[in-house]
């Protein structure tokens, strides 16, 4: 439908007037001109459009007959106080010895009324003029004004932006915000004193962001401001993680039924959090239902357009804003204003209808009626309390002045370079070309200390105030101060807010949370809920060894090697090293059942030494059972070398000393079964056997035999020896302090070569077994041979199996268990002989002379 209005309106344009071919090749008008509302015509003019009426009545042309002109109605007091703020800024600078001194400045307003169609034909009269004839030169000739300042909205101003620009006549709008004018490209001609939308939207991303709000709604008008200006938020929320329930559009012209949708989104929506990106004449109708429907709780959080309207916060049903805040533009004082507002009256142009309307809307009274609802002019406007005589919020009437300062400083910078003369034709006037150069490049400081300048795109600095919506008596609002947003600042310092100032909405003083879910503390992780914003998830625990150490973490992140995840899964802490430790129960266990093997070991070693002269200690070879002796100390003693945390030099010698110390032991026990074989041959007739292993063999064979594991080792040691090592793999949450092995092949040599020397003595033992001695020692021998084979058959499947430091447990219990067998098997009968049984230590016993019982 807009189009097609747009499109009618043009065409109207095209045949508002016909040239009428004769000898003078004069036009003539056909229609009525299009004349200003106000107007003051001077050396140099400028031009204005502001929307003095809320609407057009459109009215549908039949073509056949002259169009009459559109009629506006509903006066906008706040649109009228902009256009007096424009004539304001006007009457100072032609009053001013310092900007554009002997130059008067003239202007020309026309109502845009809240119309494309209006804004354009408005643009085309300032640009054409409205002669009632029309010559040849006509259309060459500069037009009647040097810019243009206006619309007060986004979507006019684009349209009226899109005629002139070709043209090169500057436009510079106090109040249209849309990012999308910001296109140099399709707007060249167009400045603005107010900020772009772009940086609205950023603020408030940053605004909800700060507050914590992740889940909001939003509403937006139907129209270039809302459309673009929310679309700029949702790109920006996306980027910040802050995800959008709802996204209700709304203009002032729908049906009531929109409306009531609208309201009954927000009201069954969760997001606590309403983000209104809406124009005020947009946002009335919205209110005006939420009012009805009592809907109150919700934090309302407003741009520009709507933040500081005192039609609403003054307004006592509207009282379920209280605590919303937006930003505005920021605040100024206008010395001299309210004086300059309140002289306005209908006697300064007795013929001026506007004046008439505004008087009469002003004071709600009327002149063409007589009796108490007449208008008399002795009305006082001083004495009024409204939107027009209020100047305790001029933001936009600031943006207003400033944007007639911007054009008057570029005037002056160019008369001043070009020193044009001041009764110069209006053939002479500077051209657009030259005011648009110089207005590109304009830089100034106005009164209240502002210093204004236009970037690349014509924008200015944008900065605002944070404002908060608070009440002070019977249901008012009022707008309280609480920060600031500068874009000239550092990214982190743009946004600067005092909370202690902050009323949130319920009137109280917490801050209200909107969250699709709760936060996630340190030690979970976000899991995005399926087919769900990301904003709604769920909270899962870290997996052990990973840890989360900030609010609503998106992923956990692992430890190092060396760490590990504390039971609350927000911090890494070092990994409990384990290893078999003399503190510890098992380790002072096994200690103490070493240093008992130890004990006996010296006691029967004290009592054979007491007893050396006895038979049953001569009688196998003394020398071979000391160094027997000697050897299982040394296995007991080797025991303790694997106990404690692991070091270089412990890592070697545990792994040497237990196979030298039981290869040593095995070689003594070997010599003594191949002395009771020996003995036994020795007794044959003929049999000189013993002459080739006497003492003298027999050590000779305990040191070859011992020789060969001690050079195993050192081979072991010399190409790559036990080292200690942390050994994180086999648990994930501590780490094993172990020796490792360095070469396998050393260390299962080693104990190959041991269980070959056993075995061997096993064989030949379990060969003597039966010889005819009363005391034959080889089945003693056999019964030690097959426990120590046993426990080392044993030992090596639970040596590879057992975790951590039950390993070095199981080698420990290896060796103290055979030990104690060898110890127990070959030692005990010989003690019980000579501790309880004397009578049997004698040389017939031992030969098996005597009748008694052979052992």
């Amino acid at each position: 439908m807009a189009k097609t209005t747009l499109s009618l309106s043009l065409l109207l344009l095209l045949v508002h007037s016909i040239c009428l071919t004769d000898s003078e090749q004069v036009c003539r008008l056909l229609g009525q001109p299009d004349l200003p509302l106000l107007s003051a015509e001077r050396d140099i003019n400028i031009g204005a459009i502001f929307s003095i009426h809320r609407s057009a009545l459109l009215k549908m042309h039949p073509f056949t007959s002259k169009p009459e002109q559109t009629t506006c109605v509903r006066l906008n007091l706040r649109e009228f106080k902009f256009a007096q703020t424009f004539i304001f800024a006007i009457e100072e600078i032609n009053n001013s010895t310092q900007l554009l001194p002997g130059v008067s400045l003239g202007y020309k307003i026309y109502d845009g009324c809240n119309s494309i169609v209006q804004t354009i034909l408005a643009g085309m009269a300032l640009m054409n003029g409205y002669e009632e004839t029309l010559s040849d030169t006509s259309c060459s000739s500069s037009p009647t004004v040097q810019a243009i300042v206006g619309e007060s909205t986004s979507s006019p101003t684009i349209a009226l932006a899109s005629v002139v620009g070709p043209f090169s006549l500057p436009v510079i709008s106090h109040f249209a915000t849309c990012a999308c004018l910001s296109n140099r490209k399709r707007y060249p001609s167009f400045f603005r004193t107010i900020p772009s939308d772009y940086y609205q939207s950023s603020a408030l991303v940053q605004l909800v962001k700060y507050f914590g709000w992740t889940w909001v709604g939003t509403v937006r008008s139907r129209s270039d401001y809302g459309n673009n200006g929310m679309a700029a938020f949702e790109e920006a929320a996306n980027k910040e993680g802050i995800c959008i329930e709802y996204s209700e559009a709304i203009l002032r012209t729908d049906p009531q039924e929109q409306f009531l949708k609208t309201m009954e989104v927000i009201k069954q929506g969760t997001a606590r959090v309403v983000v209104a990106f809406v124009s005020f004449g947009d946002f009335i109708p919205l209110v005006k239902v939420i009012a009805e429907h009592n809907i109150t709780g919700l934090q309302w959080v407003g741009s520009e357009s709507w933040i500081t309207s005192r039609n609403l916060a003054e307004t006592k049903e509207y009282s379920f804003l209280s605590g919303a805040v937006g930003f505005a533009v920021v605040n100024a004082k206008l010395v001299g204003l309210r004086e300059f507002l309140v002289n306005v009256h209908p006697d300064q142009e007795p013929n001026n209808e506007l004046l008439k309307e505004f008087w009469e809307t002003a004071f709600q009274c009327s002149f063409r009626t007589s009796g108490s609802g007449s208008c008399t002019g002795s009305e006082k406007l001083a004495e009024l309390k409204n939107e027009y005589t209020d100047i305790s919020e001029l933001r936009i009437e600031h943006k207003t002045y400033t944007a007639v300062y911007a054009v008057a400083h570029t005037l002056h910078n160019i008369l001043k370079d070009f020193k044009l003369s001041i009764n110069s034709s209006k053939e002479e006037l500077p051209t657009l070309q030259k005011v648009l150069q110089y207005m590109k490049d304009v830089r100034f400081t106005i009164k209240t200390g502002e210093n204004i300048f236009f970037d690349a795109s014509g924008d200015p600095v944008a900065r605002y105030d944070l404002v908060n919506w608070q009440p002070v008596e019977d249901g008012i609002l009022q707008f309280k101060h609480v920060g600031v947003y500068d874009s000239s600042m550092p990214s982190g310092q743009r946004l600067q807010i005092n909370l202690e100032y902050i009323l949130w909405a319920g009137n109280t003083g917490k801050l209200p949370v909107s969250m699709c879910s709760e936060s996630c503390y340190p030690g979970t992780r976000k899991a995005v809920q399926k087919g769900r914003p990301v904003c709604c998830y769920d909270c899962i625990p870290c997996a052990e060894g990973e840890i989360s150490n900030g609010t609503d973490s998106s992923d956990c992140f692992p430890c190092d090697l060396e760490y590990w995840s504390n039971e609350s899964k927000d911090r890494c802490v070092l990994k409990v090293v384990e290893f078999l430790s003399y503190t510890e129960i098992m380790g002072m266990v096994l200690c103490i059942f070493s240093f008992i093997g130890v004990l006996l070991t010296a006691f029967v070693s004290f009592l054979f030494y007491l007893h050396k002269e006895t038979p049953i200690v001569r009688a196998n070879n003394s020398e071979l059972s000391f160094l027997l002796l000697f050897s299982l100390s040394l296995c007991f003693l080797c025991s303790v070398t694997f106990i404690g945390r692991p070091t270089e030099w412990s890592c070697m010698l545990r792994h040497t000393a237990f196979g030298i110390t039981f290869v040593l032991c095995i070689s003594c026990v070997l010599g003594k079964t191949i002395v009771v074989l020996m003995a036994f041959r020795a007794t044959l007739p003929g049999s000189n056997v013993m002459k080739w292993f006497g003492p003298a063999q027999q050590r000779l064979s305990v040191f070859s035999l011992t020789l060969i594991q001690v050079f195993i080792c050192v081979l072991w040691l010399t190409i790559s020896p036990p080292f200690p090592h942390m050994n994180s793999s086999y648990y994930r949450e501590r780490i094993i302090l172990e020796c490792n092995l360095g070469s396998a092949l050393g260390f299962w040599a080693v104990l190959g070569y041991t269980g070959l020397l056993s075995v061997l003595c096993f064989v030949l033992a379990f060969l003597a077994r039966k010889l005819p001695d009363n005391f034959n020692e080889a089945k003693f021998i056999t019964f030690s041979m097959l426990i120590f084979c046993a426990v080392w058959l044993t030992f090596i499947p639970a040596y590879v199996s057992s975790p951590g430091k039950f390993t070095v447990a199981v080698e420990i219990f290896a060796i103290l268990v055979s030990s104690f067998g060898l110890l127990f098997c070959i030692f005990a009968p010989k003690c019980y002989i000579i501790l309880l049984k004397p009578e049997n230590n004698t040389k017939k016993q031992m030969m098996g002379k005597s009748s008694s019982k052979a052992l």
